[in-house]
């Protein structure tokens, strides 16, 4: 989930990691009656049931199976806080048994707060698209990992199975998508971030985080980012979520995080925003905007209008979409996120019975806990066109049809024309 665009970072959201945290001391009895200080476990350690060691254990083993190969860790198109987190995250874990892992994503980064995440952390991304893919040696790689997604947000996902790149791991908070049949899954719908997830393995103590080592401050940095934002600012975080941070408050650069949440919005971000309250209508206490075109770079505006639009009064649910066009690949496909503070409304099912599948099976969208999104390839129809009129027919039908299969849950009571889908 992307970080709630309008909320301010004030030195609250910071100041209690100012403080240095100190494990604590216990007073042990020796054979002379004296006592003598020793350093206790820290008190805020998660506690790990018997499954999740056996989990762990797994995890060693499949990791050391792989020793000195080669993988490729692939996130969602438009990577958040929580996939970048993630992914480094197991690139260092994946170092400590001599696996090289390359980070790539094949859209781009346009929400201010993660380019300065990757541009403040140095954290290691490369973006490869399709086009480029093409030229690319994946017969070097022995494995392909995919964290915080199962392929379904990802261009590079296809490529991987021409490729025969075997699935090795798959580490993720959203509802199963579909049975990737990885060597190694850890899919856990209801955990808020993948984070999180993450974090549980370094606390099991699969990579030991030094505060001496720079790499390691950012990465837990960038954890906290991810944890912080998947559960709104700590708000929606559970326990495990809760010590989770914990844990990160030892390693995590609070300045560093700071300048993260202080980058500020385009003026791109803010036009949309404004389409969205423009364009939007009101049902049911669901609010849906369509916003029209937007670039490829801009594409975080989306989710970033959804935020906006949940926090009107007598709204619980906010959908916004658009078409997002990329010109230089020819690309175009419908662009949706969905916000919701309504306990009951499961996005996941929600967005698959709204959309439903493609002709492979692949659903066109799911979500997590009140946050959700979807893209629809729009194929034959795909294409610039330098006809406005054209333009604008096209966004029409598009427009009309979303909100239509919306509605149908929304609004179910509403009668619809035989015949139309």
């Amino acid at each position: 989930m992307e970080p709630d665009p309008f909320a301010g970072s004030s030195k609250a959201d910071t100041q209690a990691s100012d403080f240095p945290i100190v494990e604590p001391i216990a007073r042990v009895a020796n054979g002379n009656g004296y006592t003598s200080e020793r350093r206790g476990r820290f008190p805020y350690d998660a506690v790990r049931s018997p499954e999740q060691e056996q989990k762990v254990e797994a995890f060693r083993q499949v990791l050391e199976r792989h020793r000195g190969d080669r993988q490729i860790v692939i996130m969602q198109d438009f990577p958040d806080p929580d996939a970048l987190s993630s992914a480094w995250t197991y690139k260092l874990i994946a170092q400590k048994y001599d696996i090289q892992c390359d980070l790539v994503y094949a859209g781009t980064l346009s929400h201010q707060e993660n380019i300065a995440l990757v541009r403040l952390t140095g954290l290691p991304l490369q973006r490869w698209t399709v086009q480029a893919m093409k030229s690319k040696d994946l017969s070097a790689y022995r494995g392909c990992v995919f964290l915080d997604n199962q392929g379904t947000t990802s261009q590079l996902f296809a490529s991987m199975q021409q490729a025969n790149v075997p699935i090795t791991v798959v580490i993720d908070h959203h509802s199963m998508q579909d049975d990737m049949k990885a060597e190694f899954s850890d899919i856990r719908p209801h955990t808020r971030a993948t984070a999180t997830i993450l974090t549980q393995y370094l606390q099991a103590g699969l990579l030991k985080l030094d505060t001496n080592v720079s790499e390691h401050v950012k990465c837990a940095t960038a954890l906290m980012h991810g944890l912080r934002s998947d559960t709104n600012r700590l708000m929606q975080a559970q326990e495990e979520d809760f010590l989770a941070a914990a844990y990160l408050s030892r390693f995590y650069d609070s300045h560093l995080l700071n300048a993260v949440l202080q980058s500020s919005r385009s003026k791109q971000v803010m036009d949309v925003i404004e389409r969205s309250l423009k364009n939007r209508i009101v049902q049911n206490n669901f609010s849906i905007a369509g916003v029209g075109y937007l670039r490829y770079d801009d594409r975080d505006a989306i989710p970033q209008a959804a935020d906006f639009l949940v926090t009107e009064e007598n709204v619980h649910t906010a959908v916004v979409y658009g078409i997002v066009h990329d010109e230089d690949e020819e690309l175009e496909v419908v662009v949706g996120s969905l916000r919701t503070n309504k306990i009951t409304l499961d996005p996941d099912e929600f967005i698959k019975e709204a959309f439903g599948q493609d002709a492979q099976g692949r659903f066109f969208g799911g979500g997590r806990s009140q946050a959700g999104g979807f893209e629809i390839p729009m194929g034959f129809l795909s294409g610039f066109a330098e006809n406005s009129d054209y333009a604008k027919m096209k966004w029409g039908v598009y427009d009309a049809q979303v909100k239509q299969k919306l509605l149908r849950l929304v609004n179910p009571e509403q009668n619809y024309p035989k015949g139309v889908n």
